[in-house]
């Protein structure tokens, strides 16, 4: 039998934790939930936590404080839960690290839905040695920033990359030199977007390489393998 994924709740509504408690639980979920900043870190010092559910408005300490610090110490997957209906809260989360979002008031089965997706892509996620996760990593001439997103030459030169254009190459850069097929960059890239289609990345692939190719019509460090996938030819250093 399976261990069940452990997931936990900073909430300072105490209805809300035990609302998402009662209905986690009968899909083979563990739940945790708790208030405040201050036993959220008692919880992760003592056990295991696979996801966090973590609401931005906590009256004892500002959850955004929380999502910075953890994405300074761990690459737990985070949900981040916001009452604001506006994409201030939203965009101030993804940008601190966070993986989704939700609005209060949410739907229970879309909460399942992308928790069982974060969990996916997380365990297929390649494991890092280092218990802190990267922040910026080399690979070939260029540097790529994983918290302003900012992709950066040898010579200083600044490219911009679309949000569908960073996913995909962090997904490379997370199995560099390992074949991935077209159905693992999907899972690994798409985030939100379940309208997204196998073939879409082959597109999202030739815009990237026109970007960090020297000769886009003969890539060197994205590699098509047929009928197999995409072959990141690059060692990668984590820098940050």
């Amino acid at each position: 039998m399976s261990i069940p994924r452990h997931i936990l709740i900073v909430d300072d509504d105490a209805d809300l934790r035990q609302m998402v408690s009662d209905y986690l639980c009968d899909y083979e979920l563990r739940i945790t939930g708790v208030p405040d900043g201050a036993t959220m870190r008692e919880v992760m010092a003592r056990e295991t936590v696979d996801l966090l559910l973590l609401d931005l408005k906590l009256t004892s300490e500002d959850g955004m404080t929380l999502a910075r610090e953890l994405r300074e110490s761990s690459s737990i997957p985070i949900i981040i839960l916001t009452g604001r209906k506006d994409d201030v809260d939203r965009i101030m989360g993804l940008e601190l690290g966070a993986d989704d979002y939700l609005t209060k008031p949410f739907n229970l089965r879309e909460l399942l839905a992308r928790i069982r997706a974060l969990l996916r892509r997380a365990q297929a996620r390649p494991e890092r040695a280092e218990g802190r996760a990267p922040q910026a990593l080399r690979f070939g001439a260029w540097e790529l920033d994983l918290r302003s997103r900012r992709l950066t030459s040898n010579a200083g030169d600044r490219v911009d990359l679309t949000h569908a254009e960073f996913a995909l190459l962090a997904a490379f850069l997370g199995a560099p030199e390992r074949i991935l097929s077209r159905e693992q960059l999907l899972e690994l890239s798409r985030g939100n977007d379940d309208n997204v289609f196998d073939r879409s990345i082959d597109v999202q692939i030739l815009r990237l390489r026109r970007k960090i190719e020297s000769d886009p019509s003969r890539p060197q460090l994205i590699r098509t393998e047929r009928g197999a996938g995409y072959f990141f030819n690059s060692q990668v250093e984590n820098i940050g």
